[in-house]
């Protein structure tokens, strides 16, 4: 399956031209791509437009790289923009109004009552706007009221929207316009902030930082790149890319488990921030915190499931080491890690040989290197392994200082980034609750399923 004519990539912001346009740089992981000279005059600015069969596979090549994203509003109108809208809800009425206000009309919609306590009240909103109920006489959960809607789905692409989920008169149409890419299964918006959630100092932090909001720029959803899953609070999804549909046995985290066995089965998985839909955040200590628990203890079952996918952290062996070296805190630390981060640089000139300044870009990527294994460090002590954390700061010094230095980094790196509408103490505190609490399930569904796959660090080349 080849992107189709009038297809539009551009090159992600990451990714470098070099060489005088002969080669690219950038990808997940990292790597260096040759132009041929048919491929170069292809390239035109930082854009690709399929016209041929040379540029459809040049634009396909990229986009498997994650050295490129669709420009989606240039891409051509799906031909057949037909889609039914499933809503899973139990109680929730207020929720699901709002929702169901906000669906496009003339598309036909599935409210899945998931054994609501109170289940007249979801029909009759459900009735307001000639919606279609189908109601569940057992509570599935999430996963199952999805696939009971799913099985009733007649349209070839498939809305899921959660109850607490406001959809943007442009979501729709914009994601529907991806699937000009055939072998795209699920496209996904940028999840943000309902005002309401926003009155406490909580609701605040949680506009800024929520764990569904994936970021600003466009990208391609994989393990191991900065968007390695999407959530399905609302998504479009291929029904013909479903067939297996979600896992039922999971109550959390089948959102994950399904994104990473469309990508293992060949399908591409979107991520599209330039249009949005807001989601209700829970604006309570309590509720928010156990949420961001209940998070956390996906990570077992998906490590059963995915455990080429699931480790918190994925090093070079030389990161690794230049992590445990700094880490030791000896007088000999910064010149070892200093001489590990050298030689490394030196192994990616020689790989870049033959490119325009080979040395220059082998230190950009080393530097790059140093700081993504030393924000990943820091999050398995804070947040992953943080248990462990603090039983080492019970007996020593060196931890205690290890650990003060990296949560302080990571709240004022963070709140430079999410601009959230805080103030630094009262983020900070958040920044770190939200960490004690995600990893807290983590550790427990490790406890529960006696295993420590999930808890893992990947060590690759």
């Amino acid at each position: 399956m080849t992107l189709p004519v009038g297809f539009v990539v551009a090159l992600d912001r990451h990714t470098r031209v070099i060489d005088g346009g002969r080669a690219l740089l950038g990808g997940f992981p990292t790597r260096l791509l040759r132009l041929t000279p048919r491929a170069r005059c292809l390239l035109t600015g930082r854009t690709v437009a399929v016209r041929d069969a040379a540029g459809a596979l040049l634009a396909g090549r990229l986009l498997d790289t994650g050295m490129a994203n669709p420009v989606v509003h240039a891409l051509p109108p799906n031909p057949d923009p037909r889609y039914t809208v499933v809503v899973p809800v139990r109680d929730r009425p207020r929720q699901l109004d709002r929702l169901l206000g906000s669906i496009e009309r003339g598309h036909p919609v599935i409210v899945v009552d998931d054994a609501s306590r109170r289940p007249e009240t979801v029909a009759a909103v459900a009735a307001r706007h000639g919606a279609r109920l189908h109601t569940l006489s057992a509570n599935a959960g999430p996963a199952g009221a999805r696939n009971a809607g799913l099985r009733l789905v007649t349209t070839p692409f498939v809305v899921f929207a959660d109850s607490d989920i406001v959809l943007a008169p442009d979501t729709v149409p914009t994601l529907l316009r991806h699937f000009a890419d055939p072998r795209l299964a699920m496209a996904v918006p940028r999840i943000t902030g309902l005002p309401v959630a926003a009155t406490t100092w909580i609701g605040r932090y949680e506009n800024a930082r929520s764990s569904l909001d994936l970021g600003a720029h466009p990208a391609a959803v994989r393990p191991g790149s900065p968007v390695s899953w999407a959530s399905t609070a609302c998504t479009v999804a291929r029904v013909d890319a479903l067939t297996d549909g979600f896992d039922e046995r999971m109550r959390v985290g089948e959102d994950v488990d399904l994104c990473w066995r469309l990508i293992e089965n060949g399908w591409r998985v979107r991520y599209e921030p330039a249009v949005q839909a807001a989601h209700e955040h829970r604006g309570r200590l309590g509720d928010w915190l156990l949420r961001k628990a209940v998070y956390g203890t996906g990570a077992h079952p998906l490590a059963e499931r995915h455990p080429e996918f699931i480790a918190p952290a994925v090093l070079a062996p030389w990161s690794t080491a230049l992590v445990a070296v700094l880490l030791a805190q000896r007088r000999w630390s910064l010149p070892v890690a200093a001489a590990v981060a050298g030689a490394t640089a030196l192994g990616i000139a020689r790989k870049l040989d033959g490119t325009g300044h080979p040395h220059r870009l082998a230190l950009r990527l080393t530097a790059n290197g140093v700081a993504g294994a030393l924000t990943q460090a820091s999050a398995l002590m804070t947040r992953h392994w943080w248990p462990l954390t603090a039983l080492g700061c019970t007996v020593s010094r060196r931890v205690r200082r290890a650990t003060a230095v990296a949560a302080l980094a990571d709240t004022v790196l963070e709140y430079r980034r999410d601009g959230a509408h805080l103030d630094p103490v009262r983020y900070g505190v958040a920044r770190r609750l939200d960490d004690l609490a995600y990893g807290a399930g983590v550790s427990f569904s490790a406890l529960k399923g006696r295993s420590t796959a999930a808890l893992k660090p990947r060590i690759t080349r």
